[in-house]
């Protein structure tokens, strides 16, 4: 076996497309991992919301070892009975009717603006439009990259794809505007919680005021569950806390607990939009990937995840607001279960790297927002160790000149 680049060992055969660390993980158990260099880290990113059973679960490993064993990948020209067990998990879980898999959540976005066009097209608009949001992302293709809302991530890619409509969050009135002045509009499109834009939730009654729209004027509701779906707010899906359900979503990230899958789930409206022909995958829905999401889904409810999220996430919240009462620089605690940001009155990219010293995974978004996404599987003790860890960072920074 080829051993792994020490921690501060360039990779100059990869193309340089990340601000990577000077750190190369090893190994992990739980909400632990290892690097190459014996230090231990807590992890309090789970992947980017990925790994919801942490690292090592040892029912997954020893579900995805038979699984290898058996059967990786075949091709979508033969059926798949791990793909109906999944997909008729996921409509059991949020009441919708069909699935179709991807492999991330980029792919499983794109599939879902592709529904809304032909949707559009279906009814005779020749140039459907979708609504979109202010600081969303959607993925980085040039279709996701034309929905998502941050013109840097944007920079260079130039011209982007046409028919979208962007408004801010949580203004009802601006999509009623667009309602009322556009009769290309097919669909609205945004994240129940945006991640890379600052970790801003969707208020419940925003939602419910879409749902209410997209009904009388006959839109598709296409929610972006890619990062905050999968049990990671305490319920499967975030959309599920305003008592509404989408159209159209799409799903990914926590769905495999580190198996790249994706997952567009459909109701009535869209249900049988596409058809053979219409769209595919070679990877897609594999059987190493359906395993992957079956028995993620089995463990978290054998292990009430969807509880411990919800717990541990008001804990952290708590624990974090109160170790950081009174400091100075401090903007706004917002999320909701194991989807939590801090926002800072200042760029604060640094405390990525200051976190790891101090043996802390996190990540920062929307340059000022600290992002902590930890394994829904996280202990108590293992939240007051982050809070232990991370507020003594963030108040050494915010006192500097």
């Amino acid at each position: 076996m080829t051993a792994a680049p020490a921690p501060s060992a360039p990779m100059p055969h990869v193309m340089n497309t990340y601000g990577r660390l000077p750190v190369a993980l090893s190994h992990g158990r739980g909400c632990r991992v290892w690097d190459t260099e014996g230090r231990e880290y807590l992890d309090a990113l789970a992947g980017i919301a990925v790994n919801t059973l942490g690292h090592a679960h040892p029912l997954l490993v020893s579900a995805l070892q038979e699984q290898v064993g058996r059967l990786i990948h075949t091709s979508n020209y033969y059926q798949v009975p791990l793909q109906e067990t999944l997909a008729a998990k996921l409509c059991e879980l949020s009441g919708l009717d069909v699935a179709f898999f991807c492999n991330s959540g980029l792919e499983a976005n794109e599939a879902a603006l592709k529904i809304a066009r032909k949707f559009g097209h279906d009814k005779g608009i020749e140039r459907p439009e979708i609504i979109v949001y202010e600081r969303a992302f959607h993925g980085r293709s040039i279709a996701t990259l034309s929905a998502t809302g941050n013109p840097k991530v944007q920079a260079g890619f130039g011209p982007l794809v046409d028919g979208f409509v962007r408004v801010p969050l949580n203004d009802l009135a601006a999509v009623e505007e667009v309602a009322r002045t556009n009769p290309n509009v097919v669909a609205v499109f945004l994240e129940t919680i945006q991640g890379e834009g600052g970790i801003n939730p969707a208020r419940s009654e925003y939602l419910q005021g879409l749902r209410r729209i997209c009904d009388e004027r006959d839109w598709l509701l296409m929610l972006d569950e890619v990062q905050c779906g999968i049990g990671r707010t305490g319920r499967w899906f975030a959309h599920q806390w305003a008592g509404i359900r989408p159209d159209v979503m799409p799903l990914a990230k926590g769905l495999g607990s580190g198996v790249p899958i994706g997952a567009v789930v459909a109701g009535p409206r869209a249900a049988t939009v596409l058809g053979p022909g219409n769209h595919g995958t070679t990877f897609g829905g594999n059987p190493l990937a359906m395993r992957a999401g079956v028995e993620t889904l089995r463990i978290m409810e054998e292990d009430g995840l969807l509880a411990n999220a919800h717990a541990m996430g008001e804990l952290l919240r708590a624990e974090l607001q109160r170790a950081l009462a009174g400091t100075a620089g401090v903007v706004e605690f917002r999320g909701q279960g194991l989807m939590l940001g801090i926002e800072l009155d200042r760029p604060c990219g640094v405390l990525i790297g200051r976190a790891a010293e101090a043996g802390l995974l996190i990540s920062v978004t929307a340059d000022r927002v600290i992002r902590l996404l930890p394994p829904l599987i996280v202990t108590a003790d293992e939240v007051h160790e982050i809070v232990a860890r991370l507020a003594p960072l963030v108040q050494a920074y915010l006192s500097e000149a």
